[in-house]
C-alpha cells in the first residue's frame, strides 16, 4: 500500500509540468507551409516554414456579449475599491480583460468598459 501511494505521488509530481504546458499549446494554432517555385533557369526552390497564430482578442463595449474565452489575462475582480471601481449591482460583477475592467451583468452582457484600469 505504501508503494502504491508513493509510485503515484511520483507520477503526479512528473505528470503536472507536462499538464501545465499543454493549454498553452492548445490555444495557439500550428501550420506548415511548403512554398514550390521554379525558376526560369530550370531550378527549384523549395521554402518550407512554420505559421503560429495565436487567439486574437477582443476590444470590448458596452452591450457585447462577454465571453471569458475571448478576454485576455480574465480574471474576477472581488476587490473592485483598489482599482477604484464602484461597486457592482446586485447580479453583476467586475471582470478583468487584459488591462481593462468590465462590468458583466447577471445575463453575460457588457454593462460598462473602463479601460486601462490595471497598469
Amino acid at each position: 500500500m505504501k508503494t502504491f501511494i508513493l509510485s503515484a505521488l511520483a507520477a503526479t509530481l512528473v505528470a503536472s509540468p507536462l499538464l501545465a504546458a499543454a493549454p498553452a499549446e492548445a490555444q495557439q494554432q500550428r501550420r506548415e507551409v511548403t512554398t514550390v517555385r521554379h525558376n526560369d533557369n530550370g531550378r527549384t526552390v523549395v521554402t518550407k516554414r512554420t505559421v503560429v497564430r495565436t487567439p486574437q482578442y477582443r476590444n470590448w463595449r458596452a452591450g457585447q456579449r462577454f465571453d471569458r474565452r475571448q478576454a485576455q489575462n480574465y480574471r474576477v475582480i472581488t476587490t473592485y475599491r483598489n482599482y477604484r471601481l464602484a461597486a457592482p449591482p446586485r447580479g453583476s460583477q467586475w471582470v478583468r480583460s487584459g488591462n481593462d475592467a468590465l462590468l458583466i451583468n447577471g445575463r453575460g452582457n457588457v454593462v460598462q468598459v473602463r479601460g486601462g484600469a490595471f497598469r
